[in-house]
C-alpha cells in the first residue's frame, strides 16, 4: 500500500460533523468478530498489559467486608488477565470470586495464574451481551458486581442487556463498582504520540504530521477524524477493540433504566506527566456505585456530583513505567492504544495460484489486520484479482514498461507482470514492505525474471523518489503501463497518487495500444465521483470501467473475463476496475 500510511479501511465518507464513521459493514463487523479482536488481544498481551488493581481495597474497601462472619460473593464481568480478581483475593481471603470474559484465552490466563486457586474462583467464559449469566452463577447469589473498564467494550445497543443479566444474579441490596472511560478523555481526543527524535509538529483541521530528524512523516490524527468512529462516543482502536466514552448522564440513565439505584458517581482526572519530553497528558475516569436497593433521592433527582471532582497529576515516566501510574489504571497501554506495531512472528506463507503461476508469499494474514500499522504487509483481495487478470491476458503487460504503485510486500501483479512485460518497476513508500517484498519476490522467481523486475521506495510525490523512478523507465520515457491495487482508499492519497503517477506514466504508447493507468479497488473511504474528478485534473481521461462486477459488454475490461472463470472466482468481493489513459 501507498508510502506506508496507516491502515484505515472501511470508512464512510460521510461526514457526521464530528468525524467519518466506519461503514455498517464494519460495524457489523466489529461487533460480530468482537470475541476474536479481544483473543487476539490476550494472545499479544497476555497478563504484561494491565497492572494490578490495588486501588479496589482504598476506593471500594467497605463493600467488600462481610457482616457477622458473612461470605461475601463477588462476581467480575470482563475479568481479562485477573487483574481484579487476584488482589481482591489477596486483600480479602474469605471472599468467593465468580469470574468471566468473553474471551476464552482470558479466562486461561486467569486459571493458569500462580494464585488461582479452584476452590475460591470460579473462571467461565461468557459473553454476557448474549448469553445469561445464571447458566454459571446461582440468580440473586451475588453481593458485588465489579464491572472496570468492561462496560466500555460493549456496543451501546447491548449495554441494557448486559445490566439486565448482571441484575438477575444480585443479591437485593447488591452493589455494581463501576470505573471506565470518561467523556472527553485524552484517549477519545487523542493527540499526537511525542517521540525522542521529533522535533516538529505541524497541524491542519484534520490530522497532526510528526515529523523527525529524518525526515520520516507519520500521520496521528484525532480519533474523530480519521474514521475510527463506530457511533457517538463509541471508537474502535487499532487493533479491533472498541471503546465507549461515559458522560455521567448517560451512564446514570442507563443504569437507572435498568433498575438500578445510584449511590455515588464522580469523574476522575488526572495529568499524567512525562518530564523528559515536557509532555502533559490528562485521562478522564468515570467511577460508580449503583445498587439494586431503591434509595430516597431528594426531588427525585440523582446528584452526579456526589463524590468531589478530583485532581491529580502524577509524574511518570511512561518509557520508565514507573509503579506510582497504577492508581491511573486506565487499562491501555497509551502509545499503543489506537494503533500497534507489526509483528511479523505472526506472519504466515500463503500460496497463490494464477494461470501458470505459482508463488509461496510470506505476508502477514488479515486476521491481524487490526494489529497492524501498515497495509503493505498483507494481501488484498484486488491484488489477487489483478493477478489473476494479468496471469489470463498477458496481453495488458506484455512488451511494455510496467511499474506498480504501492505493492506493498507481496508483489504478486508485478511477478507475474514480469514473464510477459519488458520490465517492471515495483514500488511502495514503506522501507519494511519493500524488505518483505524483496524476499518474496527473490523466493518466487527464476534468475531470468529476477533480472526483469527492479524494487524501489516510491513516497508519493516526492520528487527525489519520482526522479529516481522514472529514470529506470529508459531514457526517462515513462513507463507505458502503471498498476495500482487497493491504492484508493484514503483520501488524503489520491491526490499525490494521480500527480505521481502522471509524472511517471509515458506521453506516448506503444504500437498496439496507448499507455495506460489501471487501478483495481474495493470502495471504501473514497467514492468513484472524488476518484474521477483528481484523475481528470491530473490529465487522466477513463476509457473504461468495471464497477462492482458490472461493466459494458464491449469493453476493454470485459474483454480480459473472457473464457476464465477469474469473476467467479471473486464472487463474493466488491471489486472494481478503471481503465485510464493520458
Amino acid at each position: 500500500m501507498a508510502a506506508g500510511e496507516q491502515q484505515q479501511r472501511g470508512i464512510s465518507s460521510t461526514s457526521t460533523g464530528s468525524g467519518r464513521l466506519v461503514t455498517p459493514f464494519w460495524k457489523e463487523k466489529y461487533e460480530r468478530d468482537a470475541r476474536r479482536y479481544w483473543d487476539i488481544f490476550y494472545k499479544r498481551h497476555e497478563d504484561k498489559f494491565f497492572k494490578d488493581r490495588h486501588y479496589l481495597d482504598k476506593e471500594w474497601g467497605k463493600y467488600f467486608e462481610g457482616q457477622d462472619g458473612e461470605k461475601m460473593v463477588v462476581l467480575e464481568v470482563g475479568c481479562g488477565a485477573g487483574n481484579t480478581v487476584f488482589p481482591l483475593l489477596s486483600t480479602y481471603p474469605d471472599i468467593f470470586v465468580h469470574a468471566c470474559d468473553f474471551s476464552q484465552r482470558a479466562v486461561d490466563l486467569v486459571k493458569k495464574h500462580k494464585d488461582f486457586i479452584p476452590g475460591r474462583i470460579n473462571a467461565f467464559v461468557c459473553d454476557i451481551t448474549s448469553e445469561q449469566l445464571t447458566e454459571s452463577v446461582e440468580p440473586s447469589s451475588v453481593d458485588i458486581v465489579t464491572m472496570i473498564f468492561m462496560l466500555s467494550a460493549v456496543a451501546p445497543d447491548k449495554m441494557p442487556s448486559v445490566l439486565q443479566n448482571v441484575r438477575n444474579i444480585l443479591k437485593d441490596g447488591g452493589r455494581v463498582l463501576f470505573r471506565d472511560y470518561a467523556f472527553g478523555d485524552l484517549a477519545q481526543h487523542v493527540e499526537p504520540c511525542i517521540e525522542e527524535e521529533c522535533f516538529e509538529i505541524l497541524e491542519n483541521p484534520t490530522c497532526h504530521y510528526v515529523v523527525s530528524r529524518h525526515g520520516f512523516i507519520s500521520i496521528v490524527e484525532r480519533l474523530m477524524s480519521k474514521g475510527q468512529q463506530i457511533s457517538e462516543n463509541f471508537y474502535v482502536r487499532g487493533d479491533g477493540t472498541r471503546a465507549y466514552y461515559f458522560s455521567n448522564e448517560y451512564l446514570v440513565d442507563l443504569f437507572s433504566k435498568c433498575g438500578f439505584t445510584l449511590e455515588e458517581i464522580c469523574v476522575h482526572n488526572k495529568q499524567v506527566e512525562n518530564r523528559s519530553l515536557d509532555l502533559v497528558m490528562n485521562r478522564n475516569w468515570i467511577q460508580a456505585t449503583f445498587s439494586t436497593a431503591t434509595l430516597q433521592v431528594p426531588n427525585g433527582q440523582h446528584d452526579l456530583r456526589a463524590c468531589e471532582r478530583k485532581k491529580d497529576k502524577l509524574a511518570a515516566d511512561t518509557f520508565k513505567k514507573k509503579s506510582s501510574s497504577e492508581e491511573i489504571d486506565l487499562s491501555e497501554d497509551l502509545c499503543n492504544m489506537f494503533v500497534t506495531s507489526h509483528n511479523l512472528d505472526e506472519a504466515q506463507t500463503i500460496e497463490i495460484k494464477a494461470k501458470g503461476h505459482d508463488f509461496k508469499i510470506k505476508v502477514l494474514t488479515k486476521e491481524h489486520q487490526h494489529t497492524c500499522k501498515l497495509t503493505g504487509l498483507m494481501l488484498w483481495e484486488s491484488a489477487q484479482f489483478m493477478c489473476s487478470l494479468l496471469a489470463e491476458n498477458p496481453s495488458i503487460v506484455a512488451g511494455k514498461r510496467v511499474l506498480e504503485l504501492g505493492c506493498g510486500s507481496a508483489g504478486i501483479c508485478s511477478m507475474v507482470a514480469a514473464s510477459f512485460a519488458q520490465f517492471v518497476v515495483a514500488t511502495d513508500g514503506d522501507v519494511e514492505s519493500l524488505d518483505l517484498l524483496q524476499q518474496n519476490i527473490s523466493c518466487n522467481l527464476e534468475p531470468d525474471l529476477l533480472n526483469k523486475i527492479t524494487v524501489r521506495k516510491l513516497f508519493w510525490g516526492n520528487k527525489d523518489d519520482v526522479v529516481a523512478v522514472r529514470d529506470l523507465s529508459g531514457n526517462d520515457a515513462g513507463f507505458n503501463c502503471i498498476i495500482g491495487t487497493d491504492v484508493t482508499y484514503n483520501p488524503d492519497a489520491i491526490l499525490p497518487l494521480f500527480k505521481t503517477a502522471r509524472e511517471l506514466i509515458s506521453d506516448k504508447g506503444n504500437e498496439d495500444s496507448e499507455a495506460a493507468l489501471i487501478l483495481c479497488y474495493i470502495q471504501r473511504r473514497v467514492d468513484e465521483h472524488s476518484i474521477l474528478s483528481n484523475a481528470m485534473a491530473h490529465g487522466f481521461k477513463l476509457v473504461d470501467k468495471w464497477i462492482n462486477g458490472v461493466h459494458e459488454s464491449n469493453g476493454i475490461i470485459s474483454s480480459w473475463f473472457y473464457g476464465n472463470d477469474v469473476c467467479s472466482a471473486f464472487r463474493s468481493s466488491t471489486l472494481s476496475i478503471l481503465y485510464f489513459e493520458v
